[in-house]
């Protein structure tokens, strides 16, 4: 196989501290990179810091750099998908712009794309994040992994090279609420991780607090695995089965020994215990319910405000 052209594709949001360590490294990667042309391409998912110009600023400098500029924040999931929608190359890898995804891996990826991989992914090794903040990323994959139907790669992020035929798959793919690593999987071909140690960002603050892990795994969950739903039909069943056995306790326990069950707080555990029970699972069809109301509305996952720089001048 040739050596192929490289887009690298960055979503951003409010990164001005980090934005010129990120360019210096993946240009000088890419600098060292055989093939091309190569290109980065940065989504500004709506910062409110200097990001966005800065990177007019280098896509002024370079004309390799292109920039998508969103309307407002969509959501990080949202900006890859804008960059996938709107890259150029043979391959396509994904970096985050907190630096710790770091960009001397491309060429690692590249090289096992040459031996006929179309997915690489990165497989996060010793994690710099908080101890809690660990425990529940390994606990998350390790039950997608149990909850999906696909054979959903352990501990592997957005951090990986896709080749042109997988991207344009994902491309074609108009879904809502997304889930880029579950949906890279779904799409097949030949896929392999590689071990990666996951780097300290480099500089500020993580955009992604509690709630927004919490809703990308529920756009995981709910995105992939309908087991959700299914457990309320067995928890339903085992419900069904005990009342019947309580039933026959009672029918026996009158006519036999001429008592009646007795325990006002057990029945008052029962009904509170089983209306929480209908109550989750009212939830937990809303939320299915509510991502088809979603998909039916068939708004755009994102919208563009401006293109700069290279994008602007091989697209327009």
């Amino acid at each position: 196989m040739n050596s192929p052209s490289i887009s690298v594709a960055i979503p951003l949001h409010n990164e001005e501290r980090n934005v010129p360590e990120l360019f210096r490294r993946v240009a000088g990667v890419l600098d060292h990179m055989p093939g091309g042309p190569h290109e980065m391409l940065f989504v500004d998912d709506g910062s409110s810091d200097r990001t966005l110009a800065l990177l007019e600023e280098f896509a002024g400098r370079d004309q390799r750099v292109s920039v998508i500029s969103l309307s407002r924040n969509f959501g990080h999931q949202a900006a890859l998908a804008a960059s996938l929608d709107h890259v150029s190359g043979d391959v396509t890898v994904i970096l985050d712009g907190d630096l710790q995804d770091t960009p001397e891996t491309i060429p690692l990826f590249v090289a096992k794309h040459l031996e006929g991989y179309d997915v690489v992914y990165a497989q996060r090794l010793r994690r710099k994040e908080a101890l809690w903040l660990r425990i529940c990323f390994f606990l998350f994959y390790r039950l997608m992994a149990n909850l999906s139907d696909m054979n959903l790669p352990l501990d592997a992020g957005d951090f990986g090279l896709m080749s042109r035929r997988v991207v344009d798959q994902l491309k074609s793919m108009p879904e809502h609420d997304r889930y880029l690593r579950g949906l890279r999987s779904w799409v097949g071909f030949r896929q392999i991780g590689i071990p990666v140690e996951r780097a300290e960002r480099f500089a500020g603050q993580s955009k992604y607090g509690l709630l927004k892990y919490l809703k990308l795994a529920s756009d995981a969950i709910f995105s992939f695995s309908v087991i959700p739903i299914r457990a309320a039909a067995v928890l339903g069943s085992a419900g069904v089965m005990l009342s019947l056995l309580f039933s026959l306790y009672s029918v026996l326990a009158k006519l036999i020994f001429h008592q009646s069950p007795k325990g006002f707080t057990a029945l008052l555990l029962m009904i509170t215990f089983l209306s929480a029970i209908l109550l989750l699972f009212l939830g937990i069809i809303g939320e299915y319910v509510g991502r088809i109301y979603e998909e039916v509305k068939a708004r755009p996952v994102y919208v563009i405000g401006k293109k700069i720089g290279g994008f602007a001048r091989r697209r327009n």
